[in-house]
């Protein structure tokens, strides 16, 4: 039985921003200044309570970027990599191909691998590129490529980039919070992700949690003012503050996400709610005839991609818009070959609100004369 609160805004079924609980809601009804004792305790306690989740304190710190979860993946990019530096990429879906993007943009030599969406990238073949070109210095991966919800095995990377000395760098925007993941472990230098996913906060800023070490062994790369990501780390060191205006709001809304995970039982606990979630949906869509895009060992538990049933009378407007209707909101595909929608299992949700989603998909399936799809 859920005995999570039900709501009356839409339940978010999404990758984020995604649905939050009333407590979340309410720490943002207040003021204060950018500059307050107060607020820099947040900003301290935020920075401390991130690194306590996945890293030793004395070897890693974390820090906090205005902008969304890409402002923080290029923050990194554009701050990381030397002049002469090369970022090898390992692509497999829309998340890594946007941090091709961002290298090409900022002129930093990229090499990629580039493997189908519902592959995960080849490890031997990682190994390979780096034991070919001693030019590549970094390497970086989504962990969960939101594309299809495929989870890719960091820890397998991170052990051959340690292998060949290479700095590693991870994209958990939609795994963190819901994985436990080890910086040390997985030998990641910087990790990245976002304030509006699996903590369950709003949107408004991403954070790195990097090794102290690699962090500061930055200097004068930085390829941008804003999102200069050692600049910004002096600056919460020195004084705690933020160089730029805060999203003061959406860090008093993180401060609690952070406190209702630790009293949910932290990540493990968390994760598990998010995985009931996805087998209560795994279940109910199977039942009515959808099929997932991945198999099933290759699936995370944050979001699940499903084919369009292959009936005349299914139409994904008109599908997501009478859902929409009911109080549901799910999730348009991406993917560049196969018609897909995807339904999101985090956020401030349990069984109870997915049995309500698969019972509306249900009567909207009726409605549109679809019997099975």
């Amino acid at each position: 039985m859920n005995t999570l609160p039900s709501w009356k805004d839409k339940a978010l079924f999404t990758p984020g921003p995604l649905t939050t609980s009333q407590t979340v809601k309410q720490a943002m009804l207040r003021d204060l200044g950018s500059r307050d004792i107060e607020f820099i305790a947040v900003i301290q306690a935020i920075r401390q309570q991130l690194v306590a989740l996945c890293a030793d304190p004395q070897a890693y710190t974390a820090v906090l970027m205005p902008g969304s979860g890409t402002s923080g993946i290029e923050a990194i990019l554009s701050s990381v990599l030397p002049p002469d530096g090369k970022l090898l990429i390992l692509i497999n879906g829309a998340y890594g191909e946007r941090i091709r993007k961002i290298a090409g943009i900022h002129h930093i030599a990229a090499a990629t691998l580039v493997f189908p969406e519902n592959t995960q990238p080849d490890a031997a073949a990682l190994a390979a590129a780096l034991e070919a070109d001693a030019e590549i210095t970094h390497v970086a991966v989504v962990h969960c490529e939101t594309t299809t919800g495929i989870l890719n095995p960091i820890e397998v990377y991170g052990a051959i980039a340690k292998k060949y000395a290479r700095t590693y760098i991870v994209d958990a925007m939609s795994s963190f919070g819901a994985y436990p993941i080890n910086l040390p472990s997985c030998g990641i230098d910087f990790l990245i992700s976002s304030a509006n996913k699996c903590v369950e906060g709003v949107p408004g800023f991403s954070f790195v949690v990097a090794r102290t070490a690699a962090l500061t062994a930055i200097r004068g790369f930085a390829r941008t003012l804003s999102l200069d990501l050692l600049a910004q780390w002096e600056g919460l060191e020195r004084d705690g503050q933020f160089r730029f205006t805060p999203p003061t709001h959406a860090l008093l809304a993180f401060h609690q996400a952070l406190h209702e995970l630790e009293q949910e039982g932290g990540i493990v606990a968390r994760g598990e709610r998010y995985r009931q979630n996805y087998a209560i949906t795994l279940t109910s869509m199977h039942m009515m005839g959808f099929r997932p895009y991945l198999d099933e060992d290759k699936r995370g538990y944050t979001i699940t991609s499903f084919y369009y049933p292959e009936h005349p009378q299914f139409n994904f407007r008109v599908f997501y818009e009478q859902l929409s209707e009911k109080g549901y909101v799910i999730y348009p595909g991406k993917l560049s070959h196969a018609d897909c929608f995807r339904i999101g299992h985090i956020g401030r949700l349990g069984a109870g609100d997915v049995r309500a989603l698969m019972a509306a998909i249900a009567d909207t399936l009726h409605e549109m004369g679809i019997t099975n799809a």
